[in-house]
């Protein structure tokens, strides 16, 4: 029987097997914080408040090189431009909910949280508590990172260069891609966003992720015209 106990766990229980694999992106961006200079309350302070991987690890990035604040703050919100789109998705199934909830769950929003909760949404249309759902999901995925980033802080120029953790970072959103590819739509999208990726990944700013992004949204609406 649906509750919001048994949602909320739902969620917990599904995002657990990737959020594992968060740990050490946690890691890598509190190690970073502090080898670029940031002092570990500022550290501490960016992951709870940013508390987007992505976006911390440009930033840490950019204040190595003492790039201007205003360049700063305007590269990480470029990178994190893809979260309109998420909201955008998932906003007519909290449309409902009072104000403190989707401030909450907009705190909460990540790659992976999204990725999951869409689809339990579209799979489970009649779940009167799916904001339960996301939320177990979203605050696993919360813990986990700021587990992660404070071993990261706390360690910081103690962990060995010879560990090489960033490979987990892809790892961690190929295990989101691959259950979402579903129909020769969502394959040709995921391929077309891909190769597209990897041409402009030397564009400064991440720009290179957002034009990927928005070619492969377009290629998928083209083709969902086609097909329907």
């Amino acid at each position: 029987m649906l509750s919001p106990r048994s949602s909320f766990l739902a969620g917990v229980k599904a995002i657990l097997p990737i959020s594992l694999g968060v740990i050490p992106f946690g890691l890598i961006s509190g190690v970073i914080a502090i080898e670029v200079g940031l002092p570990i309350v500022a550290a501490f302070a960016m992951s709870l408040l940013v508390f987007a991987g992505a976006a911390q690890l440009v930033a840490a990035q950019l204040i190595s090189v003492n790039t201007p604040s205003l360049i700063i703050i305007l590269a990480t919100c470029i990178v994190n431009l893809r979260f309109i789109m998420y909201s955008a998705s998932i906003a007519p199934y909290f449309a409902h909910l009072s104000r403190p909830w989707k401030w909450l769950s907009a705190y909460l929003l990540t790659d992976q949280a999204y990725a999951l909760a869409i689809t339990h949404f579209m799979q489970h249309p009649h779940n009167v508590y799916k904001h339960w759902y996301f939320l177990g999901a979203g605050f696993t995925m919360w813990c986990v990172w700021q587990v992660g980033s404070a071993i990261g802080i706390l360690l910081g120029t103690q962990v060995p260069a010879g560990w090489q953790l960033d490979f987990t970072i892809p790892l961690a959103f190929m295990a989101l891609l691959m259950p979402a590819i579903t129909d020769r739509v969502f394959a040709v999208v995921a391929l077309v966003a891909a190769i597209t990726a990897v041409l402009t990944a030397t564009l400064p700013f991440k720009l290179g992720l957002l034009i990927s992004a928005f070619v492969g949204i377009s290629i998928g609406l083209l083709l969902k015209e086609k097909t329907a």
